[in-house]
């Protein structure tokens, strides 16, 4: 009988990676797949954090990472050893962390969180009672304490290809406009860059306010996020003017290095079995980092379903 592949793909993926998926979306919603799914094998077309989440919520596929390089800075920044020591200088706050992280810091969080589900999950623990320490990314943390006036310990790490949005770029592109402008913007972003935003929130969601935009066509709308998930916004409204923040002035061209490293060949060949074998995880380890993320995909389930 011949095994079941399933291809999962991020938004922030080539197009044509994309159109090679069963399923695209973003972190929460291909969590979401790969835990319900039947494949016996998940080629995972995104970065190495996102694959080890696949294999911890199915841990009886077979998950291929198309190219071993494709990790994330949010990863490479981070020594486990060092967060382990910060973790246990905050004996009495909740451990709460972006699903941005390998699978060793999510073995010592309590919660993982996504940029969907991020506000809610942290007010909920507010709500009880409770006291946050937040990881990795520090412009998230920082724009959660900005925004509702929390004093949450932030670890020190940024996406690389997020924290090059700065707002001198950006106040010239909007200038530049003789129409009404927009900005839209993800959480990793700088937090000068999120406060002119007019919506800030995950990759689905800036999707959604693109998809219900209701304005002129001859507004402007910029996107402080990766450029991949462009594609799918000109596709849902081919009647916008839908442009890239800019990183520096006359500059819109922001992609993630560690993303596009999926190429239509090694996607091919992970299909075929070849490629990053997510198979050095032990199972203490999985069961571990199982724990906070099924609390997430729980709160998730019964929040948004």
């Amino acid at each position: 009988m011949s095994k079941r592949v399933v291809t999962l793909a991020h938004y922030y993926t080539q197009p044509e990676i994309q159109q090679m998926a069963d399923k695209v979306g973003d972190s929460l919603e291909l969590s979401l797949f790969a835990r319900e799914s039947k494949a016996d094998i998940i080629v995972f077309a995104g970065v190495r954090f996102m694959a080890e989440t696949a294999k911890i919520l199915n841990p009886q596929a077979e998950v291929i990472l198309p190219d071993a390089g494709s990790t994330c800075s949010l990863v490479t920044q981070t020594d486990v050893g060092a967060l382990r020591q910060w973790r246990e200088s905050h004996p009495d706050h909740v451990h709460v962390s972006y699903i941005n992280s390998s699978a060793a810091h999510k073995a010592l969080s309590d919660w993982i969180v996504t940029s969907r589900n991020v506000d809610d999950i942290i007010a909920h623990l507010y709500e009880q009672g409770k006291k946050v320490i937040f990881s990795p990314d520090r412009n998230m943390g920082g724009y959660l304490n900005y925004q509702y006036g929390y004093d949450m310990p932030l670890w020190s790490a940024v996406c690389e290809v997020h924290d090059k949005f700065n707002e001198a770029a950006l106040n010239e592109a909007l200038d530049a406009v003789n129409s009404k402008a927009y900005l839209i913007a993800h959480p990793e972003s700088p937090l000068p860059v999120l406060k002119r935003a007019q919506y800030v929130g995950s990759t689905s969601g800036m999707l959604n306010w693109i998809k219900a935009y209701d304005g002129t066509t001859s507004d402007v709308i910029f996107v402080a996020t990766e450029d991949g998930i462009l594609y799918n916004m000109r596709l849902a409204r081919p009647d916008l003017d839908i442009r890239q923040a800019p990183i520096y002035a006359g500059c819109q061209c922001n992609s993630c290095p560690y993303m596009k490293m999926n190429t239509i060949e090694a996607v091919k060949r992970a299909q075929l079995g070849e490629g990053t074998h997510i198979d050095y995880l032990s199972q203490a380890e999985m069961d571990a980092a199982r724990l906070p993320i099924k609390r997430m995909l729980d709160f998730s389930q019964r929040y948004y379903a």
